[in-house]
């Protein structure tokens, strides 16, 4: 059953004009051309931390095409785990661009960006950082899943805490004012060191993973939130699901389209879109 967009997504501020176009009007030409697809996890796959079932057997019916999928999170390493080795994923690259996590041989093989002593030096200062931040934001927690976080902290605003935009913008100032990158995604709001970020990330996974040449118009990316926005400026063609319209005020860079449905559902449009496309073609 085809879902509404929503209903928030009809009034887009002046920076949306001529984006967020609904999905049905992206040409099949431009996705039958597609190597692959790139994509955000939380609220774009999934829901409450659980990927969706349509969402799970449009990663299925997409392996079964050879369209290769990569996964780009703000989820730790240790979160990511189970799904790399579960889902048909080329790979996931989590934290923000700074781990990748693949299948090698039927086991898990873990890279980073940097190396080992860059990552202890990290560590101490961003759990100096994160005490900061508990410190001065009144309300603010880390997140549940901080344990598994290798190389950046995340504290929570809509997962199991919430924190409204003014608490969200006293935590990202800490965090700039202690030298990190900080962005904030449908559920969190991540710090790291480094220049790293999911572009990077979608590069390195591309390359490395698949041992592909770097071509962004081979690509279309996937998201949901603010998070997304150096994906929806760094790929030619890009998509929102429709819960995007929650960050719509947040938004400086747009996807160019969206879906009618939200999260898992609207990604499983995005693939039917697409392999109904090259099956034309």
């Amino acid at each position: 059953m085809t879902r509404p967009a929503s209903p928030h997504l009809t009034a887009l501020p002046e920076a949306a004009a001529g984006r967020l176009r609904p999905l049905a009007t992206l040409p099949a030409t431009q996705l039958a051309r597609l190597h692959g697809v790139l994509t955000d996890i939380d609220d774009t796959l999934t829901q409450d931390g659980a990927i969706a079932p349509a969402a799970l057997a449009a990663l299925q019916q997409l392996a079964a095409a050879g369209v290769p999928v990569v996964a780009i999170t703000g989820r730790p390493a240790g979160w990511s785990e189970p799904f790399a080795l579960a889902w048909p994923v080329a790979a996931i690259v989590a934290e923000n661009g700074a781990v990748m996590l693949r299948r090698q041989g039927g086991r898990l093989q873990i890279d980073f960006v940097a190396d080992a002593a860059t990552r202890a030096a990290h560590q101490r200062r961003l759990q100096a950082c994160a005490q900061a931040v508990l410190a001065q934001v009144p309300g603010a927690t880390l997140a549940q899943d901080s344990a598994g976080r290798l190389t950046d902290i995340a504290i929570d605003h809509s997962e199991f805490a919430h924190l409204d935009a003014v608490q969200i913008a006293q935590v990202v100032a800490v965090m700039q004012a202690h030298g990190l990158t900080a962005t904030v995604s449908s559920i969190h709001v991540n710090g790291w060191i480094g220049d790293h970020d999911k572009p990077s990330g979608a590069r390195w996974a591309v390359q490395q993973a698949l041992g592909r040449a770097w071509n962004p118009a081979e690509w279309v990316y996937v998201g949901d939130s603010t998070n997304d926005q150096a994906m929806f400026q760094a790929l030619p063609l890009t998509v929102g699901v429709a819960n995007i319209a929650r960050f719509v005020p947040q938004l400086q860079a747009f996807p160019g389209y969206v879906t009618q449905a939200e999260r898992g559902d609207g990604f499983a449009e995005l693939a039917a879109a697409l392999l109904s496309a090259r099956t034309a073609a």
